[in-house]
């Protein structure tokens, strides 16, 4: 596959680049890692004006068959990155977006290849690597600081309110319920009594919020790269809306985030994580509404799962991992039936 990306990559980037002349490609490399869509890194060295060149970059390219269906698009991504280049958030800056699949073999984006590691959180060795880096102290007030830098954005003057905006009040919580279950029903999934007893619940309880930030989505260790103990870039802009910043706040809380240890996302004290966060955004953490978007968050694994399940049962995904997520669903479940007094 690397070959046929390179036969269509290499005069892109020379037109692109304005190159005088032939664009090399070093270390074209696929990265194993996501749900959605392809992520290959590259280091890329051409002439212009005269003048040698050389760049890192990071190539998205969108499959059709992604576990979030149509809900992840990558033009979006594109939008969205583009309006964060004018905010604090640290993210990657982008450069192109190619909606036509003849021309790069699929819808794409390129951008900046990003310094820094990005240590899975679930197996022993990312545990370790969080676990050092909460002792030197530097990471955990950096990535309260990023996220904080988030929900501090100008979402408005920055162009971002083309993802949408609720009313006041409990309409975010009810467009995101509205969401998943449309996944949901597209997965072909025949269905489970706890997801419909979770979804009445999510229904009957919507909480109000009064403020709307930008949110994240999945804001969490694993979806940022890290560089001399601090993040230098937030990845994974697919999943963002305009909403309640508790919904974010949730996610760094909840125990699914963590295995086997008292840090949220593995990495941050929860006094810190308070403490710093509230300060920089003036925002007071409501552990209730994050109770409320933590089952929310089960609603949303759940569709996730059974968007993954139903795509590799109708051959349209041949992804091994999408096999086993049957056996996710009832896991995120579970969980909520706990929560909800089963």
């Amino acid at each position: 596959m690397s070959d046929e990306l390179l036969s269509v990559l290499t005069p892109y980037l020379a037109e692109r680049l304005e190159a005088d002349g032939e664009v090399v490609v070093d270390q074209l490399d696929r990265i194993a890692v996501g749900w959605s869509h392809e992520t290959w890194l590259f280091d890329a060295s051409w002439m212009a004006k005269g003048e040698p060149r050389s760049q890192g970059f990071c190539l998205r390219r969108d499959p059709g068959n992604a576990l979030l269906r149509q809900m992840s698009d990558l033009g979006e991504q594109f939008k969205v990155l583009r309006c964060l280049e004018a905010t604090d958030v640290p993210a990657p800056e982008v450069y192109f977006y190619e909606e036509d699949p003849a021309v790069l073999g699929a819808p794409a984006l390129l951008m900046e290849k990003v310094a820094g590691v990005c240590p899975s959180p679930w197996g022993k060795a990312g545990r370790e690597f969080y676990a050092a880096a909460a002792a030197r102290g530097v990471l955990p007030l950096s990535f309260t600081e990023s996220l904080a830098a988030i929900h501090n954005a100008d979402w408005r003057a920055v162009g971002l309110d083309f993802l949408g905006v609720p009313e006041l009040g409990d309409a975010f919580a009810r467009r995101e319920i509205a969401k998943w279950r449309l996944l949901i029903e597209q997965s072909g999934h025949p269905g489970h009594p706890i997801l419909a007893d979770l979804i009445g619940w999510l229904e009957a309880n919507a909480p109000s919020t009064d403020r709307l930030t930008l949110v994240h989505g999945a804001f969490r260790t694993g979806n940022v790269l890290i560089a001399d103990d601090r993040v230098s870039a937030v990845l994974d802009w697919e999943l963002q809306v305009i909403g309640d910043p508790m919904y974010d706040v949730a996610y760094m809380l909840t125990e699914l985030n963590r295995e086997g240890t008292d840090l949220l996302s593995n990495v941050v004290p929860r006094d810190v994580f308070f403490d710093r966060y509230e300060s920089a955004t003036g925002i007071t953490i409501d552990e209730d509404r994050c109770r409320y978007y933590q089952l929310l968050y089960a609603m949303r694994s759940a569709a996730f799962w059974m968007s993954a399940a139903g795509l590799f049962a109708d051959g349209a995904n041949r992804d091994l991992r999408l096999a086993r997520t049957e056996w996710s669903v009832s896991v995120a479940l579970e969980r909520a039936a706990k929560e909800l007094g089963y």
